[in-house]
């Protein structure tokens, strides 16, 4: 048993649980996919079978490195996002129409606006990050770009530069910035003291955890769903894989998933339920959105970092949308 006064880092007893959890599930998922492909030793494995295989392992890595953050603290945790957006960032510009002329500018946005931008998350500032970039850097990337000179495909350009900090920097960055949400820091107290509260003494990395777990098992639950039923492409143009039985029956399954993880939060099962819902929808647009842009690019992937998944974009499309959105609902209706 975990002693409720278990911490290490920001993991408490409950987030323990949870983590604990979703090991029992990649144990499961790494027995099934030995079992299917046990038999063909010494054959090609087809590539659904690989890539099954490459997704699993790249899970347990994925899972280790956020349990290894959390564990270290509130900063390892910052750090993490930041690497995860400079990553993210590289693989946006890479893949899209830039001029030799924008190179000034794209070391602001490489090495200077990440940085400062982390730094505010990192320091509790929520006045200076959730400004910054939407506002500063939104008005000082364009005019700094003018300066250059160079006037063809400059709207193009420099909305591409813009577009790249807000999902890559701006929407992930709320991720760990859940850990600061005062009722995340209330409850953390709580738990440390051993005082009771009305979550069981979640802390930040319940909330974080929650929104994260809930997003990608959306995710996976839609895949499966559509692997299984899917008939009716959303939008096959974009994303022949996204069906709407595959949309209906994940967003459901990820929302009962998240009902059920109340305990970790300071939300009733109902509250849960409503936020996770919420969460998944816009976890699909994002997604939806991502896969536009790489059908424009004329792309498969975003990258290669992840195997089985793509690149770092690839796995986190779909808390670019969700991510803000659910901290400012936490913030508004869950805070005082």
């Amino acid at each position: 048993m975990i002693s409720e006064t278990f911490r290490i880092g920001l993991i408490d007893r409950d987030a323990a649980w949870l983590l604990l959890g979703v090991l029992g599930v990649l144990l499961l998922a790494s027995g099934i996919t030995a079992a299917l492909t046990l038999p063909r030793r010494g054959a090609p494995l087809p590539s659904v079978l690989a890539n099954l295989r490459d997704r699993v392992a790249a899970w347990w890595i994925m899972v280790a490195v956020l349990a290894v953050a959390l564990g270290l603290g509130e900063t390892a945790t910052v750090i993490l996002f930041y690497l995860l957006s400079l990553l993210a960032l590289r693989e946006f510009i890479t893949i899209s129409p830039t001029h030799q002329k924008d190179h000034k500018t794209l070391v602001w946005v490489f090495f200077v606006v990440p940085l400062v931008h982390y730094f505010f998350v990192w320091k509790h500032l929520y006045g200076m990050f959730a400004v910054f970039i939407p506002v500063y850097v939104f008005l000082f990337l364009p005019a700094r770009n003018a300066l250059v000179g160079e006037t063809k495909d400059f709207l193009q350009r420099s909305a591409v530069i813009q577009w790249a900090l807000m999902v890559c920097v701006f929407s992930i960055s709320f991720v760990p910035s859940v850990l600061h949400l005062p009722v995340a820091i209330e409850l953390g107290r709580s738990a440390a003291e051993g005082a009771p509260t009305n979550s069981g003494g979640a802390a930040g990395a319940g909330l974080l955890l929650f929104l994260v777990f809930v997003v990608q098992i959306s995710d996976v639950l839609q895949y499966v769903w559509g692997k299984t039923l899917g008939r009716h492409p959303i939008a096959p143009k974009v994303s022949p894989n996204k069906t709407w039985e595959g949309f209906i029956g994940g967003i459901l399954s990820a929302t009962g998933i998240g009902a059920a993880l109340w305990w970790i939060t300071p939300f009733t099962p109902l509250q849960a339920a409503a936020l996770a819902f919420v969460s998944c929808l816009l976890g699909f647009a994002g997604g939806l959105v991502m896969s536009s842009i790489k059908r424009d690019r004329g792309v498969k992937d975003f990258g290669s970092t992840i195997p089985g998944h793509g690149g770092i974009m690839d796995r986190l499309d779909s808390l670019y949308f969700a991510a803000p959105v659910f901290f400012h609902l936490v913030r508004f209706f869950f805070t005082t």
